[in-house]
């Protein structure tokens, strides 16, 4: 089954290995076999990679985009989990989900499921500076 694509004018996406850039105007296409893909807004780089959430979200992208380096990314990403469950033992069951699309090789449902991660995360902090502030 075919995969439809709306791009806007100058939205970039990226197609397994290459990035694509529409032109001036909104265009539509179809992706007619499998492949990784991903839009512009759906990508994090290493300098909006702010956060511990933000920085599992990125290694899973790598983990999707890059496979030569499978390895390496999840060595990383075990490492980052980690870190965070000790740091906010709460967020557990939520990598857990994340975790076991990895293990199944579901990389683009687990940064899907990792933007649930982010949004909490964001929250947390935002409690943490509000209650701060009120000491």
């Amino acid at each position: 089954m075919p995969l439809k694509i709306s791009l806007k004018p100058k939205e970039k996406l990226y197609i397994g290995g290459a990035v694509v850039m529409n032109g001036d105007n909104h265009s539509e296409f179809s992706v007619l076999n499998s492949t990784t893909i991903l839009r512009e807004k759906d990508i994090l780089t290493e300098e909006t990679a702010t956060s511990p959430c933000r920085r599992i979200y990125l290694t899973i992208q790598l983990m999707y985009m890059d496979q030569e380096n499978l390895t390496q990314h999840h060595k990383n990403y075990w490492m980052l989990v980690k870190d965070v469950i000790e740091a906010a033992p709460s967020f557990e069951g939520l990598i857990a989900g994340i975790s076991e699309l990895i293990l199944a090789d579901n990389y683009y449902r687990a940064l899907k499921v990792t933007k649930k991660l982010i949004d909490r995360e964001t929250e947390v902090i935002k409690h943490a500076k509000i209650s701060s502030e009120c000491l």
